[in-house]
Parts: structure tokens; C-alpha cells; sequence
């Protein structure tokens, strides 16, 4: 059996996080991040390669949380399943504020030496394809259809208001209490609506 690592993959990328939230991605060199975290910079690179590879991994963490939220979504019906969805993105926010002032506040590309490279955009892809698939079932379950417009309308519901909801509170102190409540009424009043005409 292989003895426990040191130094937690959680802590180094909990440090990573901290130092580009509070003085910028420029900020999170593999020196920088190794005084933070007290994981040698042998380690870092051991483990994640690169400065690269170490601001990748605590990006794709924070995804992956998010999305574990947005696709354990459900409801009693696709509406209520839908209305779930959206609210997931307060709950994500609330649960991991730093996770989701990461993910709201830096790119990938601000985020990186370079430009992202093919393995992240591929990997990036696969993570969100099963998303955008049962964003995809909710529009047929609820509109009846997946074209284009039905589409435009489940994601303005379940993706943008609530993106726009944690954006405009994730820098506050405390988040309201009547958040969800009123996220869930107002997603629940666009996908009730029906598209016009």
C-alpha cells in the first residue's frame, strides 16, 4: 500500500485558487503557489507538470463541482427537474464562493501561459457534453422539442438568469436568504410562459 501523500492535492489547489482570486492568475507561479500551499515545487511539478497544469487542475475542480450540482438536479416533474437546475448554480455558489468567483471572474486563456491547449479543450468538451445533453432532455420534456429556439429558451432559464443571479451577489458578504426561493420562482414563471407564437 502507497503511504498518504504529504501534501493534499485539495490544499495545493485551495492555495492555487486563493492566490489567483487575491492578486491575479499572474500571481500563481509554481514558486508562489509552493509557499502558499508548503508543498515543495518538486511536488507541483511531480504531480501536475507545470504552472499550467497545477491553474488547470483547481479551474477543472471548480467545474467539476458545479456541474456535480447542476446534473444531480430533480424535481417531481421536467419543470420542477429544470427549476432545480437553475437554483443548483446558488447552492454551488453559496456551498464554494471561491469556487465560483473562479470560475466566474477567470478564463481559461487569462488563466494560462498560452492559450489552452487541444487536451484541455477536448477534455473541457467532454465535461460539459452529458450538461448540455440533459439541458437538451429538459427542453423536449417541457417544450416538446429541442430545435433551436426551444433550446435558447430552457438555456436563458436554467444557465444565464442563474448565472447572472451569482454573479451580481458573489462578492457579497453574505448571500441573501431568499435567493433560491426567488431564482427558482423566476425560472419557473420563463419555462411556464411557453415561447410566443
Amino acid at each position: 500500500m502507497a503511504p498518504p501523500r504529504k501534501h493534499e492535492t485539495d490544499a495545493i489547489l485551495d492555495a492555487t485558487r486563493a492566490l489567483v482570486l487575491t492578486d491575479g492568475p499572474r500571481a500563481a507561479s509554481v514558486a508562489a503557489i509552493a509557499r502558499a500551499s508548503g508543498a515543495p515545487a518538486g511536488t507541483l511539478y511531480h504531480r501536475f507538470g507545470n504552472r499550467n497544469g497545477i491553474l488547470t487542475a483547481a479551474w477543472i475542480r471548480a467545474l467539476e463541482r458545479f456541474q456535480s450540482r447542476a446534473m444531480a438536479a430533480a424535481g417531481e416533474t421536467p419543470l420542477e427537474t429544470a427549476v432545480a437546475m437553475g437554483v443548483a448554480a446558488v447552492q454551488f455558489a453559496r456551498a464554494t464562493p471561491d469556487d465560483a468567483r473562479l470560475l466566474l471572474t477567470i478564463r481559461p486563456s487569462d488563466l494560462l501561459d498560452g492559450e489552452p491547449d487541444a487536451d484541455f479543450e477536448t477534455r473541457l468538451a467532454a465535461m460539459n457534453a452529458p450538461l448540455i445533453e440533459r439541458v437538451r432532455e429538459l427542453a423536449r420534456e417541457v417544450f416538446g422539442n429541442d430545435e433551436a429556439r426551444t433550446m435558447d429558451a430552457m438555456t436563458r432559464a436554467v444557465v444565464d438568469l442563474p448565472y447572472a443571479a451569482v454573479r451580481r451577489h458573489a462578492d457579497d458578504a453574505q448571500w441573501p436568504s431568499w435567493l433560491e426561493e426567488d431564482l427558482a420562482q423566476a425560472v419557473r414563471a420563463l419555462l411556464s410562459v411557453g415561447l410566443a407564437g
